[in-house]
């Protein structure tokens, strides 16, 4: 028979909660990452954002809400985040057409361009 002092060899003990300040770096931003899959909110506002600074900005927002206390520079240096910060601020070195998303691009086919500009000539038949 068991003492009560000791616990029972066939249960399991949790281990107790790790503080994720405690964790690297990149454990931290993995973490922030996986936690942004289904966050709707938070995913809008990054849509929102016009450059990556305030990417950042709505990223260390949700790191100090999970308290993964992730700083802007860890955050800027850190893949993958530090890729999306990039694109972010990157214009497209070249462009095939006209600098519109394809789904605004479909609707003015077949019609006189409001600005009277000839339209585009066509480069081999495929521009």
């Amino acid at each position: 028979m068991e003492s009560p002092s000791q616990p029972a060899s066939n249960s399991q003990a949790t281990p107790p909660p790790v503080d994720p300040r405690t964790l690297s770096v990149g454990q931290r931003v993995a973490i922030l990452v996986k936690a942004l899959d289904g966050a709707k909110r938070t995913n809008e506002a990054l849509a929102r954002c016009s450059n990556g600074d305030q990417m950042v900005e709505v990223l260390l927002d949700a790191s100090s809400k999970l308290g993964l206390g992730l700083s802007r520079a860890e955050l800027i240096r850190t893949p993958p985040i530090r890729d999306w910060v990039w694109w972010k601020n990157k214009e497209a070195v070249l462009t095939i057409g006209d600098a519109k998303p394809r789904y605004q691009q479909d609707g003015d086919q077949g019609r006189a361009r409001a600005d009277g500009e000839s339209p585009r000539r066509k480069f081999l038949g495929l521009f």
